[in-house]
């Protein structure tokens, strides 16, 4: 029987490691569709406004079945976790794509988990203790992550390679670049965009967790919030896109990409993560987010003939070092606590099981 538990135990471990790495890329394949939906012209604030129609269409029915739960206590709060999660992240991500490039789009996103420990520590909510090992991990992987997204977007650097261009236009391209031309302010604003995407990435995750406590039905959550963010979005239409030709989906490309957007990135992808968060722990799935960018980075190279830079790579690899540092820390401050919690549980089990002290220790565990 060993054998055959043994067995079973094995393929379990590998379903999660290629669920995780599918999920990856799902991911890394979002970000190349979202570029060739800018590529083919596709309106900035049309593509979020399917994207999100989409899901909701895809995910209100399974909440509506499997949860059917009521809404209206919740109703401010999942209007600001919309903003955050929805509108925010999305509307930032899309224009930062629109300046960088996807490679950096998603180098930059690894940079959340760091940004997230400073904004939990910033408003109390994380524990932060410098003078043991987990401390000091978590606080040295922040400032390299914050470090690394500040390389990436104020040092662009040189070509790293010359592909489907001359060695000429590369060097007229650096030169461009050095000298602060447009090319060179559009790429920074995009690194901005990008970071406003992780604050409000991070922002979101933070303020989440009183919702999740207070509303723990996951897919109607996601489905109120993608509603919610479908409003938004649209009134944001209603100012800044006013041409109807700019509604109209004209080709096959454009299909495929709008569906991809709302079908594998809102839809598929949430399921399959909150599959892999269950059976290996979030932790285990943040580990894989850095295959992510390797495969953006190998995807955009591959059919988007996007250039990499030293800049981007620099502050790529800074970035994925503070994200190892902060998971790290995180991980061993976890598995302290679980030790001194299971140190402690017989004690405690003991003495409150203790008949000659039952109205004595009664009295005390009412006391929180």
């Amino acid at each position: 029987m060993e054998p055959s538990r043994s067995g079973v135990c094995v393929s379990e471990k590998v379903k999660l490691l290629i669920a995780v790495l599918v999920l990856q890329m799902c991911f890394a394949g979002f970000h190349i569709v979202s570029r060739v939906a800018l590529n083919i012209g596709i309106s900035k604030v049309v593509y979020p406004v399917y994207r999100n129609l989409i899901a909701l269409v895809l995910l209100a029915p399974f909440a509506y079945f499997y949860e059917k739960y009521c809404f209206y206590l919740l109703i401010d709060s999942i209007m600001f976790s919309s903003f955050r999660r929805i509108t925010a992240n999305q509307g930032f991500y899309i224009l930062g794509l629109y300046y960088a490039t996807p490679t950096f789009a998603s180098a930059m996103q690894n940079s959340v988990p760091a940004i997230t420990f400073l904004m939990a520590s910033t408003l109390r909510l994380e524990k932060v203790n410098i003078a043991r090992r987990h401390g000091l991990a978590k606080v040295i992987g922040t400032l390299a992550s914050v470090g690394g997204a500040t390389v990436t977007t104020l040092y662009k650097g040189p070509p790293l390679f010359h592909q489907h261009a001359s060695i000429v236009n590369d060097s007229l391209l650096y030169e461009d670049m050095l000298s602060g031309s447009p090319k060179m302010l559009n790429w920074t604003w995009g690194c901005i965009y990008l970071l406003a995407h992780c604050l409000s990435w991070a922002g979101w995750m933070v303020f989440q967790a009183p919702v999740v406590r207070n509303y723990p039905a996951k897919l109607s959550l996601t489905s109120f919030t993608c509603f919610f963010g479908l409003i938004q979005f649209m009134v944001i239409a209603a100012f800044f896109e006013r041409d109807p030709n700019k509604w109209k989906i004209k080709s096959g490309e454009e299909i495929f990409t709008i569906l991809y957007a709302g079908i594998v990135s809102s839809g598929i992808v949430i399921s399959l993560q909150t599959w892999c968060i269950q059976k290996g722990g979030p932790v285990y799935v943040a580990i894989f987010q850095p295959v992510q960018t390797v495969l953006v980075a190998i995807m955009a190279f591959a059919i988007l003939h996007d250039q990499l830079y030293l800049g981007g790579l620099l502050g790529a690899v800074l970035i994925m070092m503070g994200l190892y540092s902060v998971i790290w820390g995180k991980t061993e401050e976890q598995r302290i606590v679980a030790s001194q919690e299971e140190r402690e549980g017989p004690l405690t089990k003991h003495l409150l099981n203790d008949d000659s002290k039952n109205e004595e220790y009664n009295t005390v565990s009412d006391i929180p």
